[in-house]
């Protein structure tokens, strides 16, 4: 609640409700209540994930990149990541393409949320998939959408300090960036408020890399 009451002592208008993406109907609830609240859906930004260790090494003590212990992949963690993070995202696009042209809108606006690791993760090998598989999806968006004036495009992070990193990980992420530092949510956060603005209006089904130079093609 605290985003929300910063927005309202802004002057501005903000609700929060919490749902549980992997369960389908929650995407249909959330627009309804979004829309009874503040009218129609015009940007949708889906950065809700589920993100755990899993690998295929069978070994007991298998570790991933940081060295952390990392069970093997099942068909529940695999379908943990999914559900959330390339499901959920496709019936949230869904969603909001059917209500747009219902309603005859003419402006929209998709963020879809990655990991600049997700075409290979090795010890969070669920969660680099689903989020590949998510990129996908939103390349599709983007081409079908687009007519409807709804532009698409995918955030990918790299390194990001949202709690996760500790001390021990800092120096080895640094030398692997070349603007030399661990990003922040406000590096993220940036990129997305550009992206839902008009001045984006020219930009559709890209991948953009905000991660100082950690991922670059």
């Amino acid at each position: 609640m605290q985003v929300v009451n910063e927005i309202r002592s802004a002057g501005g208008r903000a609700e929060s409700w919490e749902a549980d993406l992997a369960v389908p109907a929650s995407v249909p609830a959330l627009f309804d209540r979004a829309e009874a609240a503040l009218g129609g859906v015009e940007i949708v930004v889906n950065n809700a994930a589920v993100s755990e260790h899993d690998t295929f090494d069978p070994r007991p003590d298998a570790r991933d990149w940081a060295g952390r212990l990392t069970a093997q992949l099942t068909a529940e963690s695999h379908d943990r990541h999914f559900a959330v993070n390339t499901r959920a995202v496709a019936l949230m696009m869904a969603e909001q393409a059917r209500r747009h042209v219902n309603r005859g809108a003419t402006w929209g606006r998709i963020i879809n949320l990655s990991t600049d690791a997700s075409p290979s993760f090795p010890g969070e090998i669920s969660y680099g998939a689903s989020k590949y598989a998510m990129e996908s999806y939103s390349r599709a968006a983007a081409w079908e959408l687009g007519r409807f004036g709804i532009t698409v495009n995918v955030v990918s992070p790299g390194p990001t300090d949202t709690g996760w990193i500790t001390a021990e990980m800092v120096e080895g992420m640094q030398r692997a960036t070349p603007l030399g530092r661990v990003g922040t949510p406000e590096d993220i956060a940036d990129v997305v408020v550009f992206l839902a603005s008009e001045q984006a209006r020219w930009i559709t089904g890209q991948l953009h890399f905000v991660g100082g130079g950690h991922r670059m093609i």
